[in-house]
């Protein structure tokens, strides 16, 4: 049922108070007021339809609770008959539950909607496994690879008789070469320190955590000068040196390099 609101009421009111009077000026009669016009004519002179109005006295009758007795006489001046004021209908959804929109939210602000990629797992056990796997695996490739193949060492150590050229193990041999070069001093403590300093400090100064080389152009550039410094060291001291540790060609002296 629909209630018209208070304000289109005064207003239509309003319309059939002045179309009375327009009516009765033009009859030659005096205008009646507001409540002496008739129902009959204040219904022809709205705009409002009939059933509407019927409908707006209905509903404000059964807020104040004589539903029956307003409706009777809207259908046309039947006897009234007092019945018990019945309680408002109220909309209930399944079960008979009453339910409400309370608002409506976006989905984007109480969860993300969107997947996100999951590149990162736990140490435990996803790469301890792993890696003590590959360690099971290489010790028994050691062990196996040992007990086919001899590891060729040299003859037993004559004290009486130093080898000429004394060389290092090859992974020292970048040490031995700067000797040949600057002061014990310098050789051994300065360079050696500078470098592992600058490898320290490289990553506090490249702060990129992209994995792209091109993103990535001074450590990049700072490993491959260190790697390149230190193998040109250890093939000059592998290859190029003689007896007295002397610079030798290898293609006309021959190699004095044994692993």
């Amino acid at each position: 049922m629909v209630e018209i609101p208070e304000h289109l009421r005064k207003r239509a009111e309003e319309a059939r108070a002045k179309a009375e009077a327009a009516k009765a000026s033009a009859a030659g009669e005096p205008a009646a007021a507001g409540d002496g016009a008739t129902e009959a004519q204040q219904q022809a002179a709205s705009k409002i339809p009939p059933h509407l109005l019927e409908r707006s006295k209905a509903a404000r009758a059964q807020a104040s609770g004589d539903a029956p007795e307003a409706a009777a006489a809207a259908g046309g001046g039947g006897v009234a008959v007092a019945t018990p004021p019945t309680a408002p209908v109220t909309a209930t959804g399944p079960g008979g539950h009453t339910q409400r929109l309370l608002t409506v939210v976006k989905s984007g602000s109480i969860q993300d909607v969107k997947s996100k990629p999951q590149d990162k797992v736990h140490v435990w056990p996803h790469l301890l496994v792993v890696e003590f796997v590959a360690s099971l695996f290489i010790t028994a490739f050691t062990l196996i690879f040992s007990i086919f193949v001899n590891a060729p060492l040299l003859e037993l150590a004559n004290y009486n008789q130093t080898p000429n050229p004394s060389k290092a193990p090859w992974y020292f041999l970048g040490l031995q070469e700067l000797l040949t070069m600057f002061h014990p001093m310098v050789a051994g403590v300065t360079i050696p320190g500078v470098g592992l300093l600058a490898l320290m400090l490289a990553p506090y100064i490249d702060r990129n955590p992209s994995k792209k080389p091109e993103d990535r152009k001074f450590a990049i550039s700072l490993m491959t000068i260190h790697l390149m410094f230190w193998a040109v060291l250890v093939i000059i001291g592998s290859f190029f040196r003689g007896p007295g540790f002397n610079f030798v060609f290898p293609w006309q002296a021959g190699l004095f390099f044994e692993l």
